[in-house]
């Protein structure tokens, strides 16, 4: 989101009036220094964590316990109890190895399901073995449809079977009638129900539901929710719960140790509310995003996190202060990557640039520790990438440009900033190597989709209010001009590019795939932020409400035992 500010004009005398930059009015952080202090909770005793290990090995002998047609579907809705509750990543080997015998038991020659009948179970089966990667043919919903093709009208009163059928059709790839068709019926269902006579509790799972699946839903943030659901189930299983609980107290302090320390250079070491008035003071929610991205306590968040901050400030630089003087200048800097050019650059400019240099030393100095010193490499170069492609939008911005939306999508996807943080993000896993940088450099299909998803659902809710000041246009604006179609049109036409990312994605994460699982779902990961961020609105940028309550939910409130 890059804006270059056009030179003021020369008056008839000669004399140029004074000079006014085209901010954006951002609102200030709403944390102030809450999160700047760390101080441990007296909850997390050693009687505390002795039951959660006792707990935890309670769940595990429930996972492995064995598997026959009396408990098929109660292991079926434990799995899935235990991953939306937020701890299967305690038991990702005991899972595997239950799915896969699992697969073995429910499914015959072309990965078909031929154990199932009833819609619920039929749907939660195909869900769960789709999010492991397994190619489970969409041909099993063919049963619960009639002569005409179309489902069932008496699958309509069985709410659970619809709202399972719902959140299976949301894995599903290109191609796919029949998931097509079950979402568009689950969703018409679902949302005809709500006026009917369902208690209030069902009412607000469904409508939650259909706000917000479960596959485009945030792990973190869906856990919190599912905890109150499931308290509430008559079936629940109460030694699951408490450990979840605990678990979730538990890493909620050990992210918020995170945040203070990253707060602490945000607010003292940098001083952005003072230095940078001008930019997004947003550090607490993209500590949020890298919540979003992986949450579990093996993944390192600083270097997500202070990425994306940067990249708020860089993109706020050339979007809603610099000229386009100053920002030819800052570009050149960038590029030739020498600290001595520090000096050349205004004030507010030589601030930014010396933490871009500050903060990929401190990269370097990890992945020297960690026998990686390949990685760094990496980092500088999607910063080049980044800054570079802002600076073309500014160029538009000053000519008032509007490119064809080919030119658009290859400039706007890189200074979205989202090719630096995915392959960034790796930096913060143990296992990653130089393949799997190579690979996620490689303009494969799962990461153009979820940079593409960024850059369509940003355009859509922010095009208006960035339109106000002087900015670049948004494939909006190219897409009316080069299609001669109306704005709503174009929206229904993004919001179908939308649909096509996600199947991509989806397809992406089917066995055989190009790297393990875990590297997929960081993809997977940054694409339901997106979903999250700017769904309806842009709540990153106004971040005083829905945003506010996600961080509340995650960083504040904690689970009562």
């Amino acid at each position: 989101m890059s804006n270059g500010a056009l030179s003021p004009p020369i008056s008839a005398s000669g004399a140029k009036p004074p000079f006014t930059r085209p901010t954006a009015n951002f609102h200030p952080s709403i944390w102030g220094y809450r999160f700047l202090s760390y101080v441990p909770s007296s909850s997390e005793s050693d009687s505390r964590i002795q039951e959660a290990n006792l707990l935890k090995e309670d769940v595990r002998k429930r996972l492995v316990s064995p598997i026959d047609d009396t408990n098929f579907s109660l292991k079926l809705n434990f799995i899935d109890s235990v991953q939306r509750l937020g701890v299967s990543y305690h038991f990702e080997h005991e899972i595997d190895s239950v799915l896969c015998q699992i697969y073995d038991i429910s499914t015959k020659d072309n990965n078909i399901i031929a154990h199932c009948d009833d819609l619920y179970c039929t749907a939660l089966l195909f869900r769960l073995l789709r999010q492991h990667g397994y190619r489970i043919s969409s041909s099993v919903f063919f049963k619960f449809e009639d002569q005409t093709g179309k489902f069932k009208e008496s699958l309509t009163d069985d709410i659970e079977g619809m709202l399972s059928l719902y959140e299976a059709a949301q894995l599903r790839c290109h191609g796919e009638e029949v998931l097509e068709e079950a979402h568009n019926f689950s969703m018409e269902q679902l949302t005809k129900s709500i006026t009917t006579q369902l208690s209030c509790s069902l009412v607000a799972r469904v409508q939650h539901n259909l706000r917000q699946s479960l596959r485009r839903g945030l792990l973190r943030l869906e856990t919190t929710y599912f905890m109150s659901l499931y308290e509430e189930y008559p079936s629940h299983d109460e030694k699951l719960l408490t450990f979840a609980k605990l678990d979730f107290n538990k890493l909620q302090e050990l992210h918020l140790k995170e945040l203070s320390s990253i707060t602490k250079w945000w607010d003292k070491d940098l001083d952005v509310s003072s230095n940078l008035p001008f930019t997004r003071d947003r550090i607490v929610e993209c500590y949020f995003w890298a919540l979003g991205v992986y949450f579990e306590p093996q993944y390192s968040r600083w270097i997500t996190t202070k990425l994306a901050a940067l990249g708020t400030i860089i993109d706020d630089i050339y979007d809603a202060y610099g000229t386009i003087e100053e920002l030819e200048l800052f570009t050149n800097a960038i590029d030739r990557w020498d600290i001595r050019c520090w000096v050349d650059l205004p004030n507010y400019m030589q601030l930014c640039y010396k933490a871009i240099f500050d903060v990929y030393e401190e990269i370097d100095q990890e992945m020297r520790k960690q026998g990686k010193v390949y990685c760094i490499n990496y980092v500088k170069k999607e910063i080049k990438r980044l800054v570079q492609a802002q600076m073309v939008e500014a160029r538009w911005c000053h000519s008032n440009h509007v490119p064809t939306v080919e030119e658009y999508m290859q400039v706007r996807t890189t200074s979205s900033g989202y090719p630096l943080l995915i392959t960034s993000s790796f930096l913060g896993m143990e296992d990653t190597t130089e393949e799997i940088l190579l690979w996620a450099t490689n303009e494969l299909v799962i990461i153009a989709a979820s940079i593409l998803l960024l850059r369509i659902m940003d355009d859509i809710v922010g095009d208006e209010f960035e339109q106000e000041r002087q900015h670049v246009v948004s494939s909006i604006q190219c897409y009316m001009k080069e299609h001669k179609i109306s704005r709503k049109c174009v929206i229904e036409e993004l919001r179908k590019l939308v649909e096509n990312a996600w199947k991509d994605i989806n397809d992406a994460c089917l066995a055989p795939t190009q790297v393990p699982m875990n590297f997929l779902m960081r993809v997977v990961n940054f694409a339901r932020v997106i979903d999250v961020l700017y769904k309806d609105e842009d709540i990153y940028t106004n971040a005083e409400g829905i945003m506010k309550d996600h961080i509340e939910a995650l960083l504040v409130k904690k689970m009562y035992v």
